[in-house]
């Protein structure tokens, strides 16, 4: 009767055999590509001997399927070049990208750098997190989360670890509550619209007409400078939200050929009063053209552009608010106030789960098509 094989990454029988300094014991081992080697160790004595294997055994470079780069011994530098890479092959944001750039760099590289695939564990890993919150807040703390989880699941995948010890990693929580930031309700957004306009600084750098976009679409920032006329249907009144406009590094502004997510694509339905503010815009200008240009032409930044309704919104009176309060969230107020659903906010809002909608804030192709109705309240 033949022997039974062994078991992928299990050692079979240990023999021994005296050496001029002590012991070596070896045994059989199957790899984890399959192929059955021996693995001996020698030690001043037999026992010594069998702690050398046993260890050898543990830390065994296994091969990693698809992969044989990545091993138990690979340093999380060398994973950590290796997932971003990945990660540029998938259809992910500049921004996101940006984002996992930094945090690799800032974070993660000179606290675990020099450390080996197999030495992480779920202790280094908080350690890891609560030194990053201490250092540089809770924000950077989930962005290193998830950018050392993605790891961790790599090298999993890959056979070099165990197991993404960041899953049994304890939660991220601020010191204190973040503060509830209040929408503004119709009244007040009128009053803004209607001071915008009697602000000089303000119209010289087109922020009433964009401030009004903002509201009328609750959309970002970046896909309101994104918006070119080619998107834009005055007879209908619909704009369609399909780019965005983000800065990358080493190639300036760009005009993003899709929005944040895939749920970001949407087509809405504009208040009559935004419909009215785009024919006064539209003079025969290239389908091509944005429709909120930069003073100088071509792409807003949409940091710059903040900082401009930072500036404008300070002098109208309104101090702190921000074109996500005054846009996104003070919308998604007037919405739901008016009774339409998470589903209908969350299509003008571009997201693709209304779960994140009532978590964060409180869809599909014509988006909630009374949402013009209720917005068109706030017509000066």
């Amino acid at each position: 009767m033949a022997r039974p094989s062994l078991d992928l990454g299990v050692g079979g029988k240990i023999f021994y055999s005296a050496t001029a300094k002590g012991s070596r014991a070896r045994c059989f081992y199957r790899d984890h590509d399959g192929v059955r080697r021996e693995v001996e160790r020698g030690g001043t004595s037999k026992a010594a001997a069998t702690r050398a294997l046993k260890l050898a055994l543990r830390d065994r470079l296994r091969v990693a399927v698809g992969d044989g780069d990545i091993t138990p011994e690979t340093t999380m530098k060398v994973l950590g070049e290796a997932w971003f890479a990945e990660q540029q092959k998938k259809d992910r944001s500049p921004n996101t990208l940006a984002a996992y750039r930094t945090t690799l760099d800032r974070h993660v590289y000179p606290a675990l750098g020099g450390v080996k695939a197999r030495q992480v564990t779920v202790g280094t890993a908080d350690r890891f997190f609560s030194a990053v919150t201490t250092k540089s807040g809770p924000g950077a703390a989930r962005i290193a989360r998830t950018v050392l989880s993605g790891m961790c699941a790599m090298a999993a995948r890959l056979d070099a670890m165990d197991r993404n010890v960041v899953r049994d990693a304890g939660q991220i929580t601020r010191p204190e509550p973040k503060p509830v930031s209040k929408a503004l309700g119709a009244a007040q957004l009128r009053q803004l619209r209607a001071l915008l306009t009697y602000d000089e600084r303000a119209r010289r750098r087109d922020i009433p007409d964009l401030v009004d976009m903002l509201i009328a679409t609750g959309a970002r920032i970046g896909e309101v400078c994104g918006i070119v006329w080619d998107a834009v249907d005055l007879d209908a009144g619909t704009v369609e939200i399909r780019s965005t406009v983000v800065r990358i590094t080493g190639q300036g502004l760009i005009n993003k050929p899709r929005p944040k997510s895939k749920a970001g694509h949407r087509l809405l339905l504009l208040p009559a009063w935004a419909v009215a503010m785009l024919r006064t815009r539209h003079h025969g200008q290239n389908s091509d053209e944005v429709v909120f240009p930069a003073q100088m032409g071509g792409l807003r930044d949409p940091s710059n552009t903040q900082a401009d309704i930072r500036d404008a919104v300070n002098d109208a009176g309104f101090p702190g608010l921000t074109s996500h309060l005054f846009g996104r969230r003070s919308v998604v107020t007037l919405l739901d106030g008016d009774g339409h659903t998470p589903r209908q906010i969350a299509d003008v809002l571009g997201h693709a789960n209304p779960s994140i909608t009532l978590s964060t804030y409180m869809g599909r192709k014509v988006s909630n098509p009374g949402a013009a109705e209720t917005l068109a309240v706030l017509a000066i």
